[in-house]
């Protein structure tokens, strides 16, 4: 797994500056804790947006796809407003050894695109994409300069996860909550604390 690990990184640092609009790079030292990075898609809400999204790597990899959330808040309904959660059959039973990272990030990259409202991780924003497609493209483009323009740095995004971890909660949980703020770390420690 290590050496497959290796591999897929030394490809996308030969492929950085290919225009597909992807990177990732590993969090610190631990090779199955990545940040892969997406451009958003010319001519949808999410253009002119940087996505980042959270990538722990199974130790059964690449034989069980990698457990991704999106870190940056994203209006779609595919991707939980919430937590960042991602509804995609790649990611599930859909899985394929031959898939990598990248072709992970580059099938999160398309279903920005193409929304499945039918199949949705957020009802909210699966209603509205159908009943309301103008409201709903406002708002994900509304969400995109807002949480999507600036974007911080990964490292930046750790520290403040670990500083939440420090109350005792769970990664997942403290990422959630952080994204759920704007990666405010005061009002999220506020929220957890009540």
């Amino acid at each position: 797994m290590q050496a497959r690990i290796k591999k897929e990184l030394k490809d996308f640092q030969k492929k950085k500056k290919d225009g597909s609009g992807v990177e990732a790079e590993v969090v610190g030292t631990d090779m199955q804790h990545w940040v892969g990075t997406l451009i958003g898609p010319k001519d949808t809400p999410y253009e002119g947006g940087i996505f980042t999204v959270d990538i722990q790597i199974p130790d059964q990899y690449p034989f069980a796809p990698p457990k991704c959330t999106f870190n940056t808040r994203v209006w779609h309904p595919n991707i939980s407003s919430q937590t960042g959660a991602i509804c995609l059959d790649i990611l599930k039973d859909q899985w394929s050894p031959a898939m990598t990272i990248r072709t992970v990030l580059l099938s999160l990259q398309a279903l920005l695109c193409t929304p499945e409202p039918d199949d949705p991780q957020d009802a909210q924003v699966a209603k509205q994409y159908k009943t309301s497609p103008k409201e709903f493209a406002k708002q994900a483009a509304e969400w995109t300069q807002k949480y999507a323009k600036e974007g911080l740095k990964i490292d930046e995004q750790e520290q403040k996860i670990k500083k939440i971890m420090e109350l005792g909660v769970k990664r997942d949980h403290a990422r959630a909550e952080l994204v759920k703020h704007g990666w405010d770390a005061d009002a999220a420690a506020d929220s957890i604390l009540g």
